[in-house]
């Protein structure tokens, strides 16, 4: 047998609620005649076969022609209302959710021609006070065909339409520097404010206040997130400038193997890269590689010469020797300074002669 609806209320609403489904499950089977308490910040809507009919304010309704002139009308009046009708019946809380988070993930572009990247990825996060504005504009929305519809459920929405709305108000300013979007952060705590509810106003919502933390540009960017915000052209001037400092770091550390190992790796991958926006600059590309590929093996032999253990010293040799023995010495000191390219070989030759005559001298 169908369960028919007599009284029905809502009165546990949770903190984060918008809309709340009664009943839970299935659909109520209503007749002329119930009643439906509505309290204080509330709006109740009916809906039928997922189309949103009559709402109800605040207050103790019974259920007539009169107040649900749209669903009356659908069902009929054959037997004067006391055949029951099956509808479900959307209890939705009206009270504003302040303190609600928001932050800028992915971060808005600035766009600044003629500077650096010529872009600037701004982040910033505050907090917004929102509620719904509509009840029935917002069953339509979200609410139809959910038992229960919380904050959670479509913050993530809420967001994407807060940071595209700010984006399109920053892009439309002709706005180039961070400081400049602060200005407009201000603003918006203000008469733009209006700006962002025209289109909240669509979903059945509205945005009562605004705060925000001031603007910053993203430090670390990565390749990746600035190509897809920038031309070819400003890409591959991005992309050489990155490669050029990693390589500088590399020259600075000698000692670290693994810097001058992620400078060749990061020439390869932005080649790459550049390659696909650009093929003309294939060529220039490959000859920085080549480049950056000799002075990091340059670096890296002059690494390993320093990370040698150093030769034991030679014995001090007398550069006045008087005996045999220390002739002997110093003409055994002029052939290994030869050998390691110390003396030219005609001050060898000069030296050897004066010293092997004295030797002989000696007999």
């Amino acid at each position: 047998m169908p369960r028919i609806i007599d009284v029905i209320d809502h009165t546990n609403v949770a903190t984060d609620e918008l809309a709340y489904r009664e009943p839970q499950q299935g659909s109520g089977d209503w007749r002329m005649g119930s009643q439906v308490i509505v309290n204080e910040s509330q709006a109740a809507v009916f809906v039928r076969g997922g189309e949103v009919l009559d709402a109800l304010g605040p207050g103790r309704h019974t259920l007539s022609t009169a107040n649900l002139p749209i669903l009356a009308g659908l069902i009929g009046l054959a037997t004067s209302g006391r055949t029951p009708f099956t509808a479900d019946l959307y209890f939705v809380n009206l009270k504003d959710m302040p303190q609600v988070g928001w932050g800028t993930n992915p971060p808005i572009v600035l766009e600044t021609p003629g500077r650096g990247m010529g872009v600037v990825l701004l982040q910033s996060h505050g907090v917004i006070d929102i509620g719904v504005d509509d009840a029935v504009r917002f069953v339509k929305q979200y609410a139809v065909g959910r038992a229960q519809l919380r904050l959670n459920d479509i913050k993530d929405r809420i967001q994407a339409m807060l940071l595209g709305e700010i984006a399109t108000l920053i892009s439309t300013s002709g706005l180039q520097s961070v400081p400049d979007a602060n200005k407009l952060l201000g603003d918006l705590e203000g008469a733009m404010l209006a700006k962002l509810n025209e289109k909240f106003a669509a979903l059945g919502m509205r945005i009562k206040a605004f705060e925000a933390n001031p603007f910053r540009a993203k430090e670390d960017v990565t390749l990746e997130e600035i190509r897809n915000y920038v031309t070819a052209e400003a890409y591959e001037r991005y992309a050489n400038e990155r490669r050029f400092g990693i390589a500088s770091d590399a020259a600075r550390n000698q000692g670290m193997g693994g810097a001058l190992a992620g400078a060749g790796v990061g020439l390869g991958v932005g080649q790459q890269m550049g390659s696909v926006l650009n093929p003309d600059a294939a060529a220039m590309q490959q000859k920085l590689l080549e480049q950056q590929m000799m002075m990091q093996q340059m670096m890296m032999n002059n690494m390993q010469q320093n990370q040698q253990p150093a030769a034991p010293a030679a014995p001090a040799v007398n550069q006045n020797p008087q005996t045999k023995e220390e002739i002997q010495a110093l003409l055994d000191s002029l052939d290994a300074q030869l050998v390691a390219g110390k003396l030219s070989e005609t001050i060898y030759n000069r030296l050897v002669e004066k010293w092997q005559k004295r030797l002989d001298e000696l007999g």
